[in-house]
């Protein structure tokens, strides 16, 4: 614990400027991130479609049905 307590920077020059230099870049690199698009709302493959209308929930239940009724077929086919 002493150790810690006495220890003072010994950075050489070198050190602390390549230690100014890589802050620099992530600060370089944080403004890009901010400034790409999210991907999403600004994709083109948005462009022409619709939002999912209130009835997909009656559509989960077609599939859920054929689903079932598939199993159930497989099932008295086996036995």
């Amino acid at each position: 614990m002493s150790l810690f307590l006495k220890q003072q920077d010994t950075r050489t020059p070198l050190q602390k400027r390549v230690a100014e230099e890589l802050q620099e870049r992530a600060k370089e690199k944080a403004k890009i991130d901010q400034e790409l698009p999210d991907g999403v709302t600004d994709s083109a493959y948005l462009r022409d479609t619709k939002q999912t209308t209130s009835l997909a929930w009656v559509w989960a239940l077609i599939v859920l049905a054929i689903i079932v009724v598939t199993i159930w077929l497989i099932i008295v086919a086996i036995s």
